[in-house]
């Protein structure tokens, strides 16, 4: 097998510190390459920075010899019951004030996520629900990524727990309604999905892949003989086959740049739980260096 490009690392730029200047010369030092840019900016969420605030941070980057990847932004994260007119109107804003300051940042993604649903109606409303009840979601994505994509910008929409994607055909089926194939892509978190009871197996990223542009790996436990997360972990120690999943999607080329986010769930009963986001770094690091002596 032959690889064209090494996938590179990085991490919520929070991860190494809630400092941005600290975070930058953390994740610089950690050899970090490119930002995934979203909150504890200066004390703000990206979408949140003034047009003043991005260029210090930019300014700040570009000292460093760093680029950014991702403005992993929040918008759609909301209450579809708000409605097209409240939920809509807040958010395409929201999209404007971001292509404004994505002009300083220059990102590869700005990333949106998939709408919320109040927790009474999680198990009820299935996607011929959403369908039916707000066909006008559909819209407001296609004007968000239409014109993220017209600024010069790829769009990358994260499955995110408690919302409208609860498992794989959700997500499929809302990519294919959405009809914006080549503007869109999917960022597969691997936890997230499995916080919605889908377990993170390579079948999973097997139905994903044609989705798939960007990658977020997060470590997490279940119990022996179970498949539910139940416990918080390192990358090295997950349930879910971490290396195989790394190695098949650097062999795919889905994801030039792969994420590390912290991992949930609950904490165990004497496990080490100390520099947890440097050693799954090094970790990931580790299955790059074997994948790469694989292909020499």
């Amino acid at each position: 097998m032959e690889v064209d490009m090494m996938a590179k690392l990085t991490m919520l730029n929070w991860m190494a510190s809630k400092d941005f200047n600290e975070s930058l010369d953390i994740q610089k030092a950690w050899g970090i390459e490119v930002l995934d840019m979203k909150d504890h900016i200066f004390g703000k969420s990206v979408e949140n920075l003034s047009y003043k605030e991005a260029e210090q941070a930019v300014r700040l980057i570009e000292a460093r010899n760093m680029s950014v990847h991702c403005l992993s932004t929040l918008i759609f994260q909301d209450d579809i019951e708000k409605g097209e007119r409240q939920y809509g109107g807040m958010h395409l804003q929201s999209v404007e004030r971001v292509l404004d300051i994505a002009a300083l940042f220059k990102p590869t993604f700005i990333r949106l996520l998939p709408a919320r649903l109040p927790e009474r109606r999680q198990t009820e409303c299935s996607r011929v629900c959403i369908e039916r009840q707000y066909p006008w979601l559909y819209r407001l994505y296609q004007t968000a990524v239409d014109q993220i994509s017209e600024a010069g910008y790829a769009v990358t929409i994260e499955n995110e727990k408690s919302s409208i994607f609860s498992n794989v055909d959700d997500i499929l089926d809302f990519f294919m309604k959405l009809n914006r194939s080549g503007n869109v892509s999917l960022t597969y978190d691997v936890q997230n999905l499995w916080q919605m009871g889908t377990f993170p197996s390579m079948d999973v990223y097997r139905n994903l892949k044609p989705l798939i542009g960007y990658l977020h790996v997060k470590g997490g436990q279940a119990e022996p003989g179970a498949q539910e997360l139940k416990w918080k972990s390192s990358l090295e120690d997950a349930s879910w086959p971490v290396e195989p999943m790394i190695k098949q999607a650097v062999k795919d080329n889905v994801s030039p740049v792969i994420c590390l986010n912290p991992t949930y769930g609950q904490m165990k009963e004497n496990y080490d739980y100390n520099n947890m986001f440097k050693r799954d770094l090094d970790y990931m690091k580790q299955i790059m260096s074997r994948i790469e002596r694989c292909d020499s």
